[in-house]
């Protein structure tokens, strides 16, 4: 357990606060590690001699596993415990980078794809179990700046994968490097994480006559379709708002991708901020007042004919969307039931819409529409589901997860 003594600044014991950098570097690395590879998926393409939609298929099949890896959550973590769950996830993702770099067939890349998406789930149950944990017991919140620096790894690790090909590095070099990295930021992780995981005492449900009654799976339910509503709106206005800019208003491409980086800057903004708002003004609030900001700014992104006017809603749209996953993660690991069961509920929820996104947002590109109405389709109804669930889940301003108490 840990130890009993108080840090001076934020209320820790030196076992957490050595937990904190731990999970923070994990967080970093995490962002990083996808990012790593993703700039070079045109010559992991011709490596293995695949048409681009043939390796789009590839990776859906890859995301598959991610799915599965949700519904082995819950058992993993709680047979095993969150460090074990986290270190061994780790090191399968160390081999599967360099089966992605070597692979000549696409049977071989589905492999390293599938293996790297299954075991990112548990790494992402893990580590946010940890978060969340060290997070309640601090004087104030830091969820939001963990998610903060995955999105600081991400953009890190791209630039370096950019710099890299330019530079003439090869890609098995490349991803032979970053696994060595990942490998020793490993052991640096792993020596600090929580070794006991915190115990939830569940609230057995019972009937009138004192029998037990089955628990309701109601939140986990409302954690998938949160999770997927919130990554339904986070991932069509990162990856198709330079399309809007491109085809809808006929820009070039590099003004086109200042539309991404709007995105991605305002929700990377927004999650380094995220907890000093919550703080201030309470989770409530700062969530009631993110997804008015995220409804409105993508209507406008949608809909409004002058690109600047685009370009400064997808912003606005990121500082909205920061801190909704954080808060949804922190939910998740709240959860008074199996262990990881509520993580496993989300990443669930969110790696099926990953998946359902982009072939509907194309679709519907693909017909009469503009790219800012096929948005549109996708990203409102999902931000209105989002309110909804968050009306029938939270009147007196608790988690999304019914029952969780404080820890």
């Amino acid at each position: 357990m840990p130890s009993s003594d108080p840090g001076p600044r934020d209320g820790l014991s030196t076992v957490d606060r050595r937990a904190l950098l731990s999970v923070a570097v994990q967080f970093f690395v995490n962002g990083a590690l996808f990012a790593s590879f993703v700039p070079r998926l045109p010559e992991i393409r011709d490596e293995v001699g695949v048409s681009t939609a043939t390796l789009g298929v590839l990776l859906a099949l890859g995301a598959l596993a991610g799915v599965a890896g949700s519904a082995a959550t819950s058992g993993l973590i709680g047979r095993f415990g969150t460090r074990r769950v986290l270190m061994g996830g780790g090191a399968a993702v160390c081999l599967s980078l360099p089966i992605i770099g070597f692979a000549t067939v696409p049977a071989v890349l589905l492999i390293g794809l599938a293996a790297m998406s299954a075991f990112d789930v548990l790494i992402d149950s893990a580590m946010n179990m940890q978060g969340s944990w060290i997070s309640g017991r601090r004087s104030a919140p830091v969820m939001n700046r963990l998610h903060g620096l995955w999105s600081l790894g991400t953009v890190v690790g791209g630039f370096a994968a950019t710099r890299l090909a330019a530079a003439g590095v090869s890609l098995q070099w490349h991803l032979l490097g970053v696994a060595g990295v990942l490998g020793a930021v490993l052991v640096f992780v792993g020596r600090g994480l929580l070794r006991e995981d915190e115990l939830v005492i569940e609230d057995e449900p019972v009937d009138p006559g004192g029998r037990a009654r089955r628990r309701s799976r109601k939140p986990l339910v409302m954690l998938a379709l949160a999770g997927a509503c919130s990554i339904s709106m986070e991932v069509t206005s990162s990856d198709w708002a330079a399309f809007r800019l491109s085809d809808d208003f006929d820009v070039t491409a590099g003004m086109a991708g200042l539309a991404y980086v709007a995105f991605t800057a305002g929700m990377t903004v927004g999650r380094f901020g995220g907890d000093s708002m919550v703080a201030r003004f309470g989770a409530r609030r700062v969530a009631d007042v993110g997804i008015a900001m995220t409804l409105t700014s993508l209507a406008v992104a949608a809909f409004f004919p002058n690109r600047w006017v685009v370009m400064g809603a997808y912003l606005v749209a990121g500082l909205g969307i920061a801190t909704q996953f954080p808060k949804l993660y922190d939910d998740a690991a709240k959860y008074r039931g199996r262990p990881g069961a509520g993580l496993g509920a989300l990443t669930g929820g969110a790696r099926i819409a990953m998946l359902a996104t982009p072939v509907v947002v194309g679709g519907l590109a693909a017909t009469s529409l503009s790219v800012g109405a096929a948005t549109a389709m996708v990203t409102l109804p999902a931000a209105l589901v989002f309110v909804a669930i968050n009306r029938m889940t939270q009147p007196d301003a608790r988690p999304l997860v019914s029952g969780a108490g404080s820890r």
